[in-house]
Formats: C-alpha cells, structure tokens, sequence
C-alpha cells in the first residue's frame, strides 16, 4: 500500500510539473494582452501623453507609433513598455517634432 501511495504522489508531482511547464511563465503573452498593459503603464506615467501614443503588439514585439513632445518622453514610452511581462522588443516609431 505505501508503494502505491508512494507512485501516485510521485506521478501527481510529475504531471503538475508538466502541466506548469505548458500552462505556467513560459508560455508567451497574448499580443492583446501586452497592448492592454502597455497601454495602462503608459497613462499611469506621468510623464508620457498616453492619448498621443498608439501601441500594436505582434508576437512580442511591440510598436509604438505617435508623436511625443521631447526625446526623453520618447525614450520613457520605450522603457514603460519594456517593462511589461511578455514583450520581447519595442520598436519606438513615435516622432519628435524639431
């Protein structure tokens, strides 16, 4: 009986293991999922005009396209995104007018 007990803990342990590694953190983000974060990170920074930046997500990538008042509000879009879970790179198309 205690084998038994034994094998049926041993094969529960496995087969959560492999249901982790198919359901659980490697599993990549859901594009629509990552533009809806970016979004919100995006109007949570203070200092980013959120109405001015338009977010696209595709496997990963993350585009950003609008126009942002100074370089450094540019450069702070790019790193609001990069923080998201799930977003492999950010391609920073928004202008800064000269």
């Amino acid at each position: 009986m205690r084998k038994y007990v034994v094998a049926l803990a041993a094969l529960s342990l496995t087969s959560a293991a492999a249901w982790a590694d198919t359901h659980g953190s490697h599993q990549p983000m859901k594009d629509s999922y990552i533009t809806t974060k970016v979004k919100a990170e995006l109007a949570a920074d203070h200092d980013t005009k959120a109405r001015d930046i338009h977010v696209a997500t595709v496997n990963g990538v993350v585009t950003l396209r609008g126009v942002a008042s100074s370089a450094a509000e540019k450069d702070r879009a790019e790193q609001d995104a990069m923080r998201i879970k799930g977003v492999r790179a950010v391609q920073n198309q928004i202008k800064v007018p000269e």
